[in-house]
């Protein structure tokens, strides 16, 4: 492997995974390593999950950091709280969607799974109609293949008895998240969208309603989340369960106490904003916008790619133009649009009025030819 593969070139990372992480986490990766049982860093691990709290807007006692990714996130959401037969009503108007079937299928689930065009957000009504008792109704909040928004309240105000459990991945910490008031029972995200912190753990939260139905020996040892909140839960005394990741749990603490040092509605409104003057900036360069207006994600803009493009030049030519000849990096569509849409981030610390400047300008002077 070349000497390059682990330089940045001061890039600016604009696609739907990783976002440019903030300064401050940059400088926690280099803090001396503590052992996972050290009292110094379980008083840290502890700060962090308070911080979570604040931030997913909860009192919910178990909220933790799962040490793995998003997708990590979603498997211990199910497979915590899924029996064989249990009857799982999931949304699905894009690729996270098709995912929460997929894994609540696996579990033996009987899924109920109620289908949107991409690009569109799900209807409620549809939703709550689906199955007269289900145990759970699945929603991902930002659906980060489409850059669609679906609301979650209606749901909760509409459910039942029913769990609501709900994909936060690419909405917490950049757009409006309220657990509590909008009665959400499940709820895990990712570090490296909102956050501003690399790929590797999966912010997660469960309410006492939720806590009182654990399946009580889920297929997945490392995920029990019984088993892991004798670790994380500091009031009976901690138990072993696995070693924790250290160096990504400081990143996570100080992504999080960036966006509490902002204050949350200011990562909200400045999210909002640059996501405003992206948006604009495409349209004004005659790009048409993919996600129905009035549920468009700020932090994920999707946009179809003109039918003539420059010089004979593919959709991966101008990306690769604007990575290699601007150091900007914007992704592409998934499924059905692959290749039909540009998918472009504003998230973290990516989320800068300069960066849209930048991403318009190069894109202007690329499809100009």
């Amino acid at each position: 492997m070349s000497v390059r593969a682990y330089q940045r070139d001061d890039r600016i990372l604009m696609g739907p995974g990783p976002s440019n992480i903030y300064p401050a986490v940059t400088e926690a990766f280099t803090r001396p390593l503590l052992g996972h049982l050290d009292p110094s860093f379980l008083e840290l691990l502890d700060e962090t999950m308070e911080r979570l709290r604040t931030v997913f807007r909860t009192s919910n006692a178990l909220t933790f950091p799962v040490s793995g990714t998003g997708s990590a996130g979603m498997e211990a959401a199910f497979v915590n709280f899924v029996s064989p037969g249990d009857p799982v009503v999931i949304a699905v108007n894009g690729l996270f969607g098709e995912r929460m079937v997929e894994v609540a299928s696996r579990l033996g689930a009987s899924v109920v799974r109620v289908d949107f065009p991409w690009g569109s957000p799900i209807d409620p009504d549809e939703i709550l109609n689906a199955h007269p008792h289900p145990k759970i109704i699945a929603i991902v909040h930002a659906e980060t293949s489409t850059g669609v928004r679906n609301d979650i309240q209606p749901i909760s105000e509409g459910k039942g008895e029913a769990l609501l459990l709900v994909d936060c991945v690419t909405s917490l910490g950049g757009i409006e998240v309220e657990i509590d008031s909008w009665g959400v029972d499940i709820a895990y995200a990712g570090t490296q969208k909102c956050l501003g912190v690399p790929p590797g753990l999966a912010p997660f939260t469960v309410g006492e309603r939720a806590r009182n139905l654990l399946v009580e020996r889920p297929s997945s040892w490392y995920l029990d989340i019984g088993l892991i909140s004798k670790y994380v839960d500091a009031t009976g005394g901690r138990v072993y369960h696995h070693t924790a990741p250290v160096s990504m749990i400081y990143a996570l603490h100080a992504g999080l106490g960036t966006i509490l040092e902002e204050g949350l509605e200011e990562s909200w409104s400045r999210h909002a904003s640059c996501g405003q003057l992206l948006q604009t900036g495409l349209v004004d360069l005659g790009l048409e916008l993919f996600a129905e207006e009035g549920y468009r994600l700020p932090q994920l803009t999707t946009v179809w790619v003109p039918d003539s493009l420059p010089h004979g030049m593919s959709e991966a030519e101008v990306r690769s133009t604007l990575l290699e000849r601007y150091g900007i990096e914007i992704g592409s569509g998934v499924g059905p649009y692959q290749g039909r849409l540009w998918r472009i981030g504003l998230m973290g610390h990516t989320a800068r009025e300069r960066n849209v400047t930048l991403l318009l300008n190069a894109l202007s002077e690329i499809l100009k030819g």
